[in-house]
Formats: C-alpha cells, sequence, structure tokens
C-alpha cells in the first residue's frame, strides 16, 4: 500500500482493547509483535509516532477497581497510576530493537492553541529526529470532560495534523469499511479505498458500522478523524489490529480501507496559514530578508525593520517588504514585545538579550509566501 510504504511520517493509533489483556495486564505478545513492525519501518527510514490508550485500563488492575463505571475523579486516579505502567510496557517492548520510547501527554488545548500547539511540535520534532519513538496519550489525569478530546482517534488526528504526518494508521477491530456491517450483513461489501468523506461515507460510519471500533470511539469517530486528518493533507488507513504486525499485513494487501489526502500535508498546512488565520500583526523586512524569503529561507530577527501590532508566540503576523507590499503569512516563534526587542540582532546576540531563543522569527516551515486575503 503506497500510503503506508512512502509515508515520511506516520501516526498509528492503538486502543486499549489490543494493549490491555483480559487479565488487566499488558498484552506483551502483541506488543512485542508490533514493535517489531514499527522497527521495520524506522530501519527503512521512517519516523513513527504511536497514539497509545491503556493507562486507564491498566490503572484499574494496580488499583483493584471493580469493573463498575468509574466516575471522572477514579477514571483520573487510574491514569495517574497506570500511565507508568503502560509507558514501561512500550518499552520493554521497543528496547530489544534499540528503540527509545518518550512519552508525551496532551490536552485539547495543546493542540488547538497556537502557543501551546508550536510547543508540542517543536518538542515532537526533535524527539523523531532523534530516532524516538513518541508514545502520545491524552492527559486523563488533569483534563476535565470540558476539554477532553474523548476519544483517540481524534487525538490522533490532530496529532498528525500537528506534525505534518503523511499518514494515519487507525488499528481497529474490524478491517475497514463496509457498506453494512459485515457481523450482521453476509452481503456487506467492503469498501477498499475513499476519495472523498461524502455524507453517503458517513451515514455508512454512523449507522451499519456505527459498533465498529474499540474502545470509546467506534467507526464514526474514525471518520471524523479521517477528515480532519485529510483537511490536513494526510491520508487514513483502517485495519484491523488484533493481528501480529498489523502494518506489514496491510503492506502486503490484506483488507483495509484508505481515505485518500486532499492534498499533501506542506501544501495543507501553508494554505491554512496563509489563508484560514486572521494575523495579529505585521513585521516589515529590508531587501536582503525578503529575497532569502524567497528562495525557501526562514525569517531571522536580522532582517526585520519594523514589528507592528501586538501579536503573542504562534499567532499569524503578515510579512511586507519596504514598500509595504505583503510578502506573506506566518507564525511567529517569539511574541511582539521580544519581536521588537530582537529585530535587526544577529541570531547569536538573541539569547543574551531575552535569555533565551526560539530560532528564526518564523520558521520557513510556518510561512505561506505570496499576497493572502484577510481571514474572515
Amino acid at each position: 500500500m503506497s500510503e503506508l510504504t512512502t509515508a515520511r511520517r506516520i501516526v498509528v493509533k492503538v486502543g486499549s482493547a489490543l494493549l490491555v489483556g483480559a487479565d488487566g495486564a499488558p498484552n506483551a505478545a502483541w506488543l512485542a509483535a508490533f514493535c517489531q513492525d514499527l522497527a521495520r519501518l524506522r530501519a527503512r527510514g521512517q519516523q513513527v509516532l504511536v497514539v497509545s490508550s491503556g493507562a486507564v485500563a491498566l490503572g484499574r488492575r494496580r488499583l483493584a477497581f471493580s469493573k463498575r463505571a468509574l466516575t471522572l475523579p477514579e477514571k483520573q486516579a487510574a491514569a495517574a497510576a497506570g500511565q507508568s505502567a503502560l509507558m514501561r510496557a512500550w518499552e520493554a517492548a521497543l528496547e530489544p530493537h534499540g528503540l527509545a520510547a518518550a512519552q508525551v501527554l496532551l490536552t485539547r488545548d495543546d493542540t488547538e492553541t497556537r502557543r501551546r500547539w508550536l510547543n508540542a511540535r517543536a518538542t515532537v520534532d526533535t524527539l523523531l529526529a532523534l530516532g524516538v519513538v513518541p508514545v502520545v496519550n491524552e492527559n486523563d489525569t488533569v483534563v476535565t470532560e470540558e476539554i477532553r478530546y474523548g476519544d483517540n482517534d481524534r487525538l490522533a488526528a490532530r496529532v498528525a495534523q500537528m506534525i505534518g504526518a503523511d499518514a494515519l494508521v487507525l488499528l481497529s477491530d474490524i478491517d475497514g469499511l463496509y457498506t453494512a456491517d459485515p457481523r450482521k450483513d453476509p452481503g456487506a461489501r467492503h469498501i477498499p479505498r475513499v476519495a472523498q468523506l461524502t455524507p453517503e461515507i458517513e451515514a455508512m460510519a454512523g449507522g451499519a458500522n456505527s459498533g465498529a471500533g474499540v474502545g470509546t470511539g467506534g467507526m464514526a469517530t474514525k471518520i471524523m478523524a479521517a477528515r480532519i486528518a485529510q483537511h490536513a493533507g494526510c491520508a487514513t488507513i483502517i485495519s484491523i489490529g488484533a493481528r501480529p504486525e498489523p502494518l506489514a499485513a496491510v503492506e502486503a494487501g490484506e483488507l483495509a480501507t484508505v481515505i485518500e489526502a486532499g492534498q499533501s500535508a506542506r501544501a495543507a498546512y501553508k494554505a491554512w496559514i496563509g489563508g484560514s488565520l486572521a494575523p495579529h500583526g505585521g513585521l516589515t523586512v529590508d531587501a536582503g530578508a525578503a529575497r532569502a524569503l524567497a528562495t525557501g529561507k526562514s525569517l531571522l530577527a536580522a532582517g526585520v525593520r519594523a514589528v507592528d501590532g501586538r501579536f503573542g508566540k504562534g499567532d499569524a503576523v503578515v510579512v511586507r517588504d519596504e514598500q509595504g507590499r505583503e510578502i506573506g503569512r506566518g507564525l511567529a516563534r517569539y511574541d511582539s514585545a521580544d519581536a521588537e526587542k530582537i529585530r535587526g540582532l544577529k541570531s547569536d546576540a538573541i539569547e543574551a538579550v531575552l535569555g533565551f531563543t526560539e530560532g528564526p522569527l518564523i520558521h520557513a516551515d510556518d510561512l505561506a509566501l505570496g499576497p493572502v486575503h484577510q481571514a474572515s
């Protein structure tokens, strides 16, 4: 499957039913086989991030909770007790392959507030560049019902969007989307590929397939996640996870459903910056900086001549040349007060002035070139 074999960055969502056995302990055999799968992808140069459920399930066992429904404080206590057990299980499964795991706990604010989004992305980018496998989970210990994702399918899609992933794999208890529930209708037809998420496709997920999927999410949440990923230029693969090396099985042609990416992840991200975010301020750059930006370079503080408006770290700003013409829009890595302090300075002088450095004022990855209309 080309979406999986050619992806530079892959996010894989793994649910509790795969990770935790009937006895409430980690499913060590499945984890060992799955990490063999991950090691194979890493060996061919792909970067892999795992969104992992299981902390609450493992914590229930550790705290000897009964099988009754837990209150929110009890869920948070179970998450706190189970998260270390979850990470220990991942570390034990990855270590034989020479791979290190890193725990990343997120809330919805971390993927929807731009400043926190930038911080989280920078951390994950660094981990991936170091060859580490980030293991992401919702921070259930502190999250409340009002700010939680509620299921890791959508969290995985937001993470895929955040890091510019090319493929999102949602491991389920069913091998993709069907025209009807195959467990009830023997005539149900498997849908191997979806180009557009039409109302008809969404109706299939919310109706005939509504019971498919494990944990707190079903097929409907997987299609919702796929829509988020598609808008971010990321393909989604839905396949069965309860088999050894499920990613290798998909590559070998086993049944799966692919929801195609609408465009490349990079193009989607640039379009979002250029056309969807209302700018909070502006930066005027000199001729040398304007030429550098046109060749794909980042905006350095040394090339900034003026700072306009009040903006925070992560806000969108307009970049103009000295004649006032708009060059593009980007996400600022410094707030307006700090940008004013460092404008005109060389990069190696920034830390002495601010006490820290975030690199360029706008990174090339966060800059959309070309004049665009004001976002509404």
